[in-house]
């Protein structure tokens, strides 16, 4: 009988040691943006440098990922949406700092970085309004087919297309006060 408990312990342990969930993380975000991140206008002076990230254990049946970035705390009655990029390849496990800077050509082959709340294709790092800490939610979705948009699309309609098209999601979360 103890033979027969430690071999059911043994395999509740290695399975739930396999058992792997769809993760986004970052080596340049640890919490709080820094300069780096920061826009650089509407009367802040950062860099404007989209933050690395990656992500691990996507579900097998992945064909694209998207990656957006949105401020629920802004104060437009809708939340601001900073980046929006998809059509990112399911081979492609990492968006390299600044990609998120459509004159280089750093983002993947194929991916598309449609229009922010700023008006503009790409990256706009946080600039909140004084005040209290805003909470940017970075999310990468992994989805199930190609989304049939372009650059010039807005970012509610990117929004709808994204979520009539994934399969999972993960996040991390990245504060900031001006």
């Amino acid at each position: 009988m103890k033979k027969l408990f430690f071999s059911a312990l043994a395999l509740c342990i290695v399975a739930f040691a396999s058992a792997q969930t769809f993760t986004l993380k970052s080596n340049d975000i640890g919490g709080q943006a820094t300069n780096k991140q920061f826009f650089n206008g509407f009367g802040c002076s950062g860099e404007n440098i989209s933050p690395q990230l990656y992500w691990e254990h996507a579900p097998k049946e992945t064909q694209y990922f998207a990656v957006t970035i949105y401020d629920k705390d802004a104060p437009t009655g809708s939340g601001f949406w900073h980046w929006l990029i998809f059509n990112i390849p399911a081979n492609v496990t990492e968006l390299k700092a600044n990609a998120g800077d459509i004159t280089k050509a750093i983002a993947p082959a194929g991916a598309v970085q449609s229009l922010t709340d700023f008006g503009k294709q790409g990256y706009g790092g946080p600039c909140p309004p004084a005040g209290p800490i805003h909470e940017y939610l970075i999310t990468v979705y992994a989805l199930k087919n190609k989304i049939d948009l372009d650059k010039n699309t807005g970012p509610a309609l990117v929004g709808f297309y994204i979520n009539q098209a994934v399969i999972a999601k993960a996040s991390i979360v990245m504060y900031a006060r001006q």
